[in-house]
């Protein structure tokens, strides 16, 4: 961690949400006026697609089925961690794009599934990290320890698949099939790598649906916000002015000592709410040390 330097990490799953909450954070930054240098997960995978294809199959080959990109060998995790450790001494470090698709391509001038070249961060207030290992301990590395502010992004199983079953299906042209595959391949790097990650966070963010989820392979929708809890829990809660939050978020109430549960549809308020003088101390302990 560092005083003159912070970092923010947010971490979830693949189809778990992160990408909401990042946007909640850039209105945070614009209306705060943060200046804020941005890493994706995404960038620091070690492999771009086709050879992850080739990586994949021979693990296969070596009687592993399960290896992917949730595994921190399929990740350049030590390199995420030199970054993390050199912006927080200098507030300088680099990064990249792992370009997804067609419209990514031509925002960044790389073929889909391929890398874009490495770039140095701009002048910024501080780093913010979304993606899968943001909080990884491994013996090999600890990312965790650097992030002055860790954020665990982790609706329910079910509704985290029906997520990614439909993102993968409408933006990426999955088959229901190969989207089922990739999730049995991916359940022990899940248990693994993923899940131990959110006992490292300040905050989890649990969405819960109120409605049935119990077969996520046949949902035909999503459940909205209006159909969902939202179960927020914080690792320290001293300091967390719970009465005030009951008192701003309609609806909302205490279900542990340190856990406040909303309505779904307030999620951006209440990430609002709790976010923002966080960060704001965050910025206000860079400018004593400045």
């Amino acid at each position: 961690m560092s005083a003159r330097h912070p970092i923010i990490s947010i971490t979830g799953s693949s189809g778990a949400g992160t990408t909401s909450v990042k946007r909640i954070f850039e209105q945070i930054f614009r209306r705060e006026k943060v200046r804020a240098a941005f890493i994706e997960g995404d960038a620091f995978h070690r492999y771009d697609r086709a050879a992850m294809k080739i990586k994949v199959a021979e693990e296969k080959e070596k009687g592993n089925p399960n290896f992917t990109h949730f595994h921190a060998e399929a990740n350049e995790l030590e390199i995420l961690e030199s970054v993390f450790e050199e912006y927080g001494r200098k507030g300088t470090g680099r990064t990249r794009h792992y370009v997804h698709d067609e419209e990514e391509a031509e925002q960044y001038g790389a073929s889909p599934g391929t890398f874009t070249e490495w770039e140095t961060f701009p002048e910024s207030d501080l780093l913010f990290y979304e993606g899968l290992h943001g909080c990884a301990v491994t013996e090999k590395v600890n990312l965790a320890q650097h992030a002055d502010l860790k954020i665990g992004v982790v609706p329910v199983i079910n509704l985290e698949w029906i997520q990614k079953i439909h993102r993968d299906r409408s933006t990426r042209g999955y088959t229901t099939e190969a989207i089922m595959d990739v999730i049995l391949r991916r359940m022990p790097d899940y248990v693994r790598y993923i899940i131990p990650q959110f006992s490292q966070t300040n905050i989890n963010f649990q969405r819960v649906p109120i409605v049935d989820t119990s077969n996520p392979f046949i949902a035909r929708w999503i459940p909205t916000s209006d159909e969902s809890m939202l179960v927020i829990r914080f690792a320290n809660p001293r300091g967390i002015d719970f009465p005030y939050l009951l008192s701003m978020i309609h609806n909302s109430f205490m279900s542990r000592a340190n856990s406040i549960v909303v309505p779904g549809n307030k999620l951006d308020l209440a990430m609002q709410l709790i976010l923002t003088p966080l960060i704001l101390q965050l910025i206000e302990r860079k400018r004593r040390m400045s």
